[in-house]
């Protein structure tokens, strides 16, 4: 959605610290919001640090990122978009915050998200008169404006969730339903609505849009999605970032963000045919990769299918046998199979009392759960929570300072009936 009048006038170049709005802008825009969820959810998951130390850690980061923001004298591409990237991650993990660890419901909290953007723009109007990007001059309203981006990041957060989660539409609708409310938003701006109004609309469409594409790419082909997996699509969203913004710092660096785009290095069109080359290679290599990987395995020894892993015959310690599955399923979940595998590899230990070997084997219980959570979820959001909060207390036992045989077991025992219970064909 690019505004012709956008950009601030070029008196004011050297006080203008936000990017003009063109094609390039809204897909470094929704690339960012992908990557910066899944890199949240790999340190909190991958590397092991927890939802509050990885909490902690994103938002002092933020902070100091803001600070070097708000302490440039004109629009820097590379501090700016750090900031977006990580007020992503943050405005993520406090609807998450609300969501899984207060257990608000989505409707309640995409409701108090919706009331505080209004207020902060309320107050940034009463003030300063306007909320256009374009006015983005001083440091007052410099604060209002990253105040209303972290809001639109924790609405869009919610209202996506909503909509995939809680209503079951799932990433694949959610893609269509939210890519075609942006598409009806650049029409009504065609046809005359405010440059403003519709601004913030897309902004806040695309958090939710963003996500769902990289949903569908990372997950599984049983659940629709092309089954890349968070780190290739971390990096080749990443890769495309990188290349765009580099494109904008060199642009900025020559011209002043008032030309970008309409310098020696191309017009607006050709800032369209960037911005498209970066859309159509995701898509072709994410389209490419997917097809060499119809029957991937990962490094553990275990074939990826439904999300999860299954074990392979003669790989790993050997001793887990073949999963019983229900000819028809007591929930949507669909296939729980390698959820309950490594379930009873665990049992198997726990038996042993070998709690070390326990403990590490449950990171692939984690890391295959919380990769299969967007497929799953949708599906079935009150069994999924009854069967996430049991694996928590599995990996709460196993990772105690002093596990105890006993309250493992239990744990296990009580996580593996409720899988062959949910699991189903």
């Amino acid at each position: 959605m690019a505004y012709n009048t956008i950009a601030a006038p070029r008196t004011r170049d050297w006080l203008t610290k936000v990017p003009a709005i063109t094609a390039t802008f809204w897909v470094i825009k929704v690339l960012s919001t992908t990557i910066g969820e899944t890199f949240a959810d790999y340190l909190a998951v991958n590397v092991g640090l927890g939802p509050l130390v990885t909490d902690a850690l994103m938002i002092t980061v933020l902070a100091v990122a803001l600070v070097l923001q708000l302490r440039t004298r004109q629009y820097t591409p590379w501090i700016y978009w750090l900031c977006v990237v990580l007020v992503s991650i943050v405005g993520t993990q406090i609807t998450d915050f609300f969501t899984d660890t207060l257990g608000v419901s989505l409707y309640l909290s995409t409701a108090v998200f919706a009331v505080i953007l209004a207020a902060v723009f309320i107050l940034w109007y009463r003030q300063e008169h306007t909320l256009a990007i374009t006015s983005v001059d001083t440091p007052r309203r410099e604060g209002f404006y990253w105040g209303a981006i972290l809001t639109t990041f924790a609405l869009g957060t919610a209202a996506g969730d909503l909509a995939t989660e809680a209503l079951g539409l799932g990433f694949r609708n959610g893609a269509l339903i939210f890519g075609g409310l942006i598409l009806l938003t650049w029409i009504a701006f065609k046809a005359g609505a405010g440059q403003v109004l519709t601004f913030w609309i897309a902004y806040i469409l695309t958090r939710p849009l963003g996500a769902s594409l990289g949903d569908l790419l990372t997950q599984a082909k049983d659940f629709g999605g092309l089954d890349l997996g968070p780190s290739t699509t971390s990096l080749l969203f990443f890769a495309v970032i990188i290349v765009l913004v580099a494109r904008e710092q060199i642009l900025a660096h020559r011209h002043g963000v008032a030309v970008k785009g309409d310098g020696p290095i191309g017009g607006r069109r050709a800032d369209v045919v960037w911005a498209a080359a970066g859309a159509v290679l995701i898509a072709a290599v994410g389209v490419g990769l997917s097809s060499l990987h119809a029957n991937p395995t990962s490094t553990d020894g275990v074939s990826a299918v439904a999300g999860g892993p299954v074990a392979t015959p003669g790989v790993g310690n050997g001793t887990a046998p073949a999963v019983a599955r229900l000819p028809k399923p007591t929930t949507r979940l669909g296939n729980l199979t390698a959820f309950a595998t490594i379930t009873t590899d665990l049992q198997t230990m726990v038996t042993n009392n070998d709690l070390a070997g326990g403990k590490k084997r449950a990171k692939d219980l984690e890391v295959s759960w919380d990769d299969a959570e967007a497929g799953l979820k949708p599906r079935d959001s009150g069994k999924w929570h009854r069967l996430d909060d049991e694996i928590d207390a599995v990996l709460t036992s196993l990772r105690a300072g002093s596990p105890r045989q006993a309250d493992c077991a239990a744990n296990l025992a009580a996580l593996k009936a409720t899988l062959d219970q949910f699991d189903g064909v």
